[in-house]
């Protein structure tokens, strides 16, 4: 075991699955030399060469779209964009082929790929580098979504998604990027994709959560539980296909349920949940389902840390359920 941070773990992954496996190579704007932007890729280079580790031109539809063709052909490419906010130009690639190629082709070509990107704030990156707009790729059939909290599922979930024999989004917390350490097994693991965890045991009330809020959520439930209030935290880990099923059972039990996440409020990935649960379990709900987000404007570099869903916001409305 090793202590990681997530962004270490990230790299730790990629490392694995290039040295197991010569078909994944590493791609993106200055993921070579310069290790990425975050330096994820810091080192691979070194030990892979230019043949397995590539430099792109700053075109993210040409990335994107070489990535796609590379897959299809038996390679396993690891696309990286330096912001989820830069993927935009390459949208159409991701919308109209890479999620459609398996059902196009009737099963001839697949697309055994990862996007790799940084997502969200809590970092000073502005507007044009803090945006959480994850709901746009949960609509698109025929892609996975994946996002880890912490460092051992960021390596095991990555890890599974470069094996994964179809195209995954995987959203970085750069928020968290180097906010801790956790313990990382050596060597290669997986962490199952579509399988939320249970993050904090509770009995009152539960929040459903990802990503970096997943942190905000936790502290926020630690505070309430000196106030009498038990509350299940789940990290849902993967957003497509999402792990209904654990968070159905959890509301079963307590009754209510908060979403936490720092999308825009309408039409978020929390939206998504409410439905879903809304659906199965309403007959169980003892107060309305509340969403905890960010505000529905472009994201407020000024108020940024107002923007984001903080643990007062968070404890607000568990006092708020629990109370109801």
């Amino acid at each position: 075991m090793t202590s990681e941070t997530l962004l270490q773990a990230v790299t730790d992954a990629m490392r694995t699955e290039m040295d197991r496996d010569e078909d994944v190579v590493v791609l993106g704007e200055d993921v070579g030399r310069d290790g990425g932007v975050f330096r994820a890729t810091e080192g691979l280079l070194k030990q892979f060469g230019p043949s397995r580790v590539m430099d792109t031109p700053l075109n993210e539809s040409g990335i994107l779209g070489v990535a796609a063709g590379m897959a299809m052909y038996g390679l396993r490419p690891v696309a990286e964009i330096q912001f989820m906010d830069f993927i935009y130009p390459g949208f159409d690639q991701i919308v109209s082929e890479i999620s459609k190629i398996r059902y196009r082709s009737g099963g001839t070509f697949s697309v055994p790929m990862v996007i790799r990107t940084p997502y969200g704030g809590g970092i000073k990156g502005g507007l044009y580098h803090s945006q959480s707009t994850e709901a746009f790729f949960t609509h698109l059939p025929g892609l996975k979504v994946v996002t880890p909290a912490t460092p051992y599922d960021a390596k095991g979930l990555l890890i599974a998604s470069i094996r994964d024999p179809d195209p995954v989004l995987f959203l970085e917390p750069k928020k968290i990027y180097r906010s801790f350490k956790e313990e990382v097994p050596e060597g290669d693991y997986t962490v199952d994709i579509g399988k939320a965890k249970i993050s904090r045991k509770g009995s009152d009330v539960t929040i459903v959560s990802y990503g970096a809020s997943l942190h905000a959520s936790l502290q926020a439930a630690a505070l309430a539980e000196k106030e009498g209030i038990s509350v299940e935290v789940i990290d849902l880990r993967t957003l497509v296909p999402v792990d209904v099923q654990t968070v159905v059972e959890s509301v079963r039990r307590t009754g209510r349920l908060i979403i936490v996440n720092e999308a825009t409020k309408f039409s978020s990935f929390a939206a998504e949940i409410s439905a879903l649960v809304a659906e199965r379990a309403i007959d169980s709900l003892s107060a309305p389902i509340f969403r905890v987000s960010g505000f529905d404007t472009p994201f407020n570099y000024t108020w940024e840390s107002i923007y984001l869903p903080d643990t007062e916001r968070i404890l607000e409305y568990i006092r708020k359920s629990a109370g109801y």
